[in-house]
């Protein structure tokens, strides 16, 4: 490096207090559209098989975010040739996004949809390969982590490409086909999650804590959006009606509890733990907390979504559905289970992060859960205002609870970035 600003030709390196570049708020629209698809995937194919289908394409989808979030805070995704790259990288992951569809099942006509969806995804892993290797060009650690980190990804491309031929090696009945498909994609998934955590964080590097922190509460933001279309598809063709106005009136609400829940106080704490954390504590730090715990988080406001979506069509569509009929089933499983799945990444997000447990979030949880078996004998409106009316009451009482230790912690913030003290202090 010729100076302290730059890592190679044409490329910028973050430094700390750097944040998220317009460019890749631009790339995170593709990955809004790619969200927007899982959920209709799995609607499509509402079965336990559907789902899971749907939760192993967003774990591919994430683990290839997540690549470019590591990349995006060595270099600046703005600058030279970094910038060209991820518009290549974009009009890959759209033709991924594009092929979601047909990941595990190819539709008559036209390309193979498994092998496009398997290339293509190749194609945007081995580009972040290379970037990462020129960007880390004269840090030696750096590169012996990409170097080890290839290997799980070929591993997991391998197999990915292998399940896409499935069809054209295996003389066998199309259901069996697809559970052998959906195995070799779990196996996948474990090489390539697995291996990044085999390989360790000593080498790796996180440049800007505050980048950081904020690259992946924006990616919150992304797939909370996602759960509010979600509401809007679902009466897309549907007469504007009292029930529709009170569902999404619900829907908002458990959508901003999912929202106070994690920007109120938890970016803030965390940011400030990751920022006083140097070298490979900072790297597994970042590595375990965000690449890791934050996956379960995105998995369950997708699921919710669905939820959203299937609750939509009971309240909205008189033609197949009474306004007194339970959400049965998957659809109101998706709905709870989602929001318990996003509290119990939150609950892994701070035992990481800070060694405590949020009791709070833990008992509305477990009280989501105890009413699992009552929502299913009310109407979907009901199920949706009680889990309105949980979430409302978990924020409540976490503000109640920690309202002095919130409070300080908000206003050093505040202070922090320039925002000033508020009124009255």
């Amino acid at each position: 490096m010729t100076d302290g600003t730059r890592r190679a030709p044409r490329m910028r390196v973050m430094t700390e207090g750097a944040t998220v570049t317009p460019l890749e708020l631009f790339f995170d629209l593709v990955f809004v559209y790619a969200l927007t698809q899982v959920t209709a995937l799995m609607a499509a194919d509402l079965t336990w098989r559907g789902l899971g289908r749907g939760m192993l394409v967003l774990a591919l989808l994430w683990w290839c975010w997540c690549c470019y979030a590591w990349l995006g805070n060595t270099v600046r995704a703005d600058e030279g040739v970094v910038r060209v790259a991820l518009f290549a990288v974009m009009a890959t992951m759209f033709v991924v996004a594009v092929t979601i569809p047909e990941a595990f099942v190819d539709l008559p006509g036209g390309l193979s949809g498994p092998v496009v969806f398997a290339a293509c995804y190749l194609v945007v892993r081995v580009l972040h390969l290379v970037i990462y290797w020129h960007a880390a060009r004269g840090d030696a650690g750096l590169r012996r982590q990409l170097l080890r980190a290839a290997l799980p990804m070929l591993g997991g491309a391998t197999l990915l490409f292998t399940a896409a031929l499935l069809p054209q090696q295996l003389s066998a009945d199309p259901q069996r086909v697809g559970s052998i498909r959906t195995l070799l994609w779990v196996l996948a998934l474990a090489i390539d999650y697995g291996g990044i955590m085999a390989i360790g964080a000593r080498g790796w590097q996180i440049f800007s804590a505050a980048h950081w922190t904020e690259r992946h509460g924006l990616i919150i933001i992304v797939a909370l959006g996602e759960s509010l279309v979600a509401i809007g598809v679902g009466v897309t063709a549907l007469p504007i009606s009292w029930p529709i106005i009170v569902a999404s009136a619900f829907g908002i609400a458990v959508a901003a509890s999912l929202w106070w829940a994690y920007f109120d106080v938890v970016a803030i704490a965390a940011e400030r733990v990751l920022h006083r954390a140097r070298g490979a504590e900072r790297a597994a730090l970042g590595r375990d907390s965000y690449t890791y715990l934050h996956l379960p988080m995105v998995a369950g406001i997708i699921l919710l979504a669905l939820g959203f979506k299937k609750v939509l069509a009971y309240v909205g569509d008189d033609s197949h559905h009474r306004l007194t009929d339970p959400l049965h089933g998957l659809g109101l499983l998706a709905l709870y289970g989602g929001v318990i799945l996003y509290l119990l990444g939150h609950v892994g997000f701070r035992l990481r992060n800070m060694g405590s447990v949020n009791w709070p979030r833990v008992a509305a949880a477990g009280l989501l859960v105890v009413l699992v078996p009552v929502a299913d004998q009310l109407p979907a409106l009901a199920a949706l205002g009680l889990l309105a009316l949980v979430c409302a009451g978990m924020v409540t009482a976490e503000v109640v609870l920690f309202g002095e230790a919130r409070r300080a912690l908000r206003d050093a913030f505040l202070d922090e970035h320039g925002a000033g003290a508020p009124p009255g202090r």
